[in-house]
C-alpha cells in the first residue's frame, strides 16, 4: 500500500476548483468521475486534475489541503500555473524544519 499522500486540485466543467487529498490521484479522479466520493463534484464533469503535489503523510496532506482551501481563487490559479511549484513551496516554507 502506498503511504505517500498527495494534495490535488480538480477543475470542473463550470470552471470551479475542488481541492482534495489521495494516495492515488488517478484512482481518486476515476472515483469522482463515477459519481463516488465528494458530492460537490457530482454532475460537474468532465473533471481535470490541474494541480498535484506529493506531500508525505496523511497529516501533512490534511494540513496542505486546509491551507489550499483557504487561498483565494487567484492564489489557487497562481499555484496551478506555476510549473516549478515555487508558490506552493513558499506557502509551506514556514512549516519546514
Amino acid at each position: 500500500m502506498n503511504n505517500c499522500w498527495n494534495v490535488y486540485i480538480v477543475r470542473c466543467r463550470d470552471g470551479s476548483l475542488y481541492t482534495g487529498i489521495a494516495t492515488d490521484v488517478e484512482r481518486r479522479l476515476a472515483e469522482h468521475q463515477a459519481g463516488k466520493g465528494a458530492k460537490y463534484l457530482r454532475g460537474r464533469g468532465p473533471l481535470r486534475v490541474v494541480f498535484e503535489k506529493q506531500v508525505g503523510s496523511k497529516g501533512q496532506a490534511l494540513k496542505s489541503e486546509h491551507k489550499l482551501k483557504g487561498l483565494s481563487r487567484n492564489e489557487k490559479e497562481e499555484l496551478i500555473n506555476d510549473s516549478e511549484n515555487a508558490a506552493f513551496k513558499s506557502l509551506f516554507r514556514a512549516e519546514e524544519p
